[in-house]
């Protein structure tokens, strides 16, 4: 392959695979349906077509001194300077109010947004280092508490089985702000019970517990947003998955509702009332996985 490609060709659904060579993604319109990024660059400029993309990163590291570029993107002309930086120049792109505009680099995206790192969906919690954190509390109720309690042990069991490793564990009580700046939280319990669940749930887009059902999902931990919490859930895949490696990616989306009365078996952690993702500001949508 060239060491300089002209041209370039990028698809991908999801901001965790979100670079290409002199291209990178920064921001869908939707994930999980196609996103593409196609074009060439010349010595004055670039020239690019866009599908469900809003944030664009392109990078000059030819740039010794500020210099103009024109950018033609989805039709539009752009006459920018691109400012020459110790770090690598590199230009950044956003669509408002529906149309590309220049912005700064470090400024695009961030953690009122999906953002590479910060995508979900629940597994993806699993891909960086993170704590597993066990209720010290008393629970909702019965039928709750039994529930978290056989999934906490389903996941620690099964991370062991799966990835030859001890996931590690801490106590509600005993967790540091150290271990909040560090790790990915995976909070088990409901917000009676889980004493760091108590701090956040009213800040997250869903933690929604009746006397029959919890919920798993993923979010930008509110004490943290460089890192994720997640709520009651290991890697998705069970048992039945075990069986091919193909199945082995994950079941669930960034959020479910799952009925506790129904048992756990080799697919499910039980009855899924409701499943979906949440939109690309981290809100939960309209009608979304009913």
């Amino acid at each position: 392959l060239p060491a300089d490609r002209k041209e370039i060709k990028f698809v991908t659904y999801t901001l965790r695979y979100n670079e290409c060579d002199w291209v990178e993604v920064r921001g869908l319109k939707k994930h999980w349906e196609k996103a593409i990024v196609e074009g060439e660059r010349t010595a004055e400029g670039v020239t690019l077509k866009t599908q469900n993309v809003r944030v664009l990163i392109i990078p000059f590291p030819e740039v010794r001194a500020d210099v103009e570029k024109t950018i033609v993107i989805d039709g539009e002309k752009l006459l920018v300077t691109v400012k020459a930086s110790k770090a690598g120049a590199e230009l950044g792109l956003s669509i408002r109010n529906g149309r590309w505009q220049v912005a700064s680099p470090a400024r695009v995206g961030g953690p009122d947004s999906k953002f590479p790192g910060l995508q979900g969906p629940i597994d993806d919690a699993f891909l960086d280092s993170f704590l597993m954190v066990s209720p010290t509390g008393t629970p909702m109720n019965e039928a709750i508490g039994k529930w978290t309690t056989a999934e906490m042990k389903h996941a620690t069991e099964h991370w062991r089985k799966q990835f030859r490793g001890d996931a590690p564990m801490k106590a509600d009580k005993d967790v540091t702000a150290d271990d909040i700046k560090n790790n990915n939280l995976i909070l088990w319990g409901d917000p009676k019970s889980n004493a760091i669940l108590a701090k956040i749930a009213d800040k997250l887009p869903l933690a929604e517990f009746t006397d029959n059902t919890v919920t798993v999902s993923i979010y930008p931990n509110p004490l943290n947003p460089k890192k994720y919490v997640v709520l009651n859930s290991g890697f998705t895949f069970r048992e039945y998955d075990y069986l091919n490696n193909a199945r082995q990616v994950s079941k669930m989306p960034d959020y479910a509702i799952i009925d506790v009365d129904t048992p756990a078996n080799s697919r499910y952690p039980g009855k899924v009332v409701r499943a979906g993702f949440f939109d690309e500001r981290w809100k939960l949508q309209p009608n979304d996985g009913q």
